[in-house]
């Protein structure tokens, strides 16, 4: 399910939009947190963005794993190294972008309605800003170690 898509690797092409949403999802969440006079703009985007960023992660890790499987099982050597940190990157990166997705969702439930509890709001606030910048992290070191173990010689 994750090998080809019209007799392409799939890793390639979706890798992109994990590289590119997640990202997007960390600022516009953080801005979300720490503005709150920006959040009746971006609370659709928020909304859309948090749900979709773990699901396009999980599906670069999968075709990851099956181009892995499919083509370089065998390799060995520096490119096999540089296989292998490039792919443990995977596991925290989803795990990070979905605890974002739902601390994001949490934030836009709590900033809503009439009974606001500022400490509560505060708290939630907090986390999903610290989880935009480990989310950050991670999608940059993800995306580096997979650049450099395709264009590095």
């Amino acid at each position: 399910m994750f090998d080809e898509i019209l007799g392409l690797p799939l890793h390639p092409l979706v890798v992109h939009a994990a590289v590119v949403l997640t990202p997007l999802l960390a600022v516009l969440a953080a801005v979300y947190a720490l503005l709150p006079r920006t959040r009746p703009v971006l609370t659709w985007a928020v909304v859309g963005l948090a749900p979709i960023v773990p699901v396009s992660v999980f599906v670069a890790r999968e075709s990851g794993e099956s181009l892995e499987e499919g083509r370089f099982a065998s390799a060995g050597g520096q490119l096999g190294e540089r296989i292998a940190e490039h792919a443990s990157f995977s596991i925290p990166l989803l795990l990070v972008t979905l605890a974002l997705g739902v601390m994001s969702l949490a934030l836009v439930h709590v900033s809503r309605g009439d009974r606001f509890d500022r400490r509560v709001g505060a708290a939630v606030s907090a986390l999903t800003v610290v989880l935009a910048a480990v989310a950050l992290y991670y999608v940059v070191r993800a995306g580096h170690s997979g650049a450099v173990t395709v264009w590095a010689n």
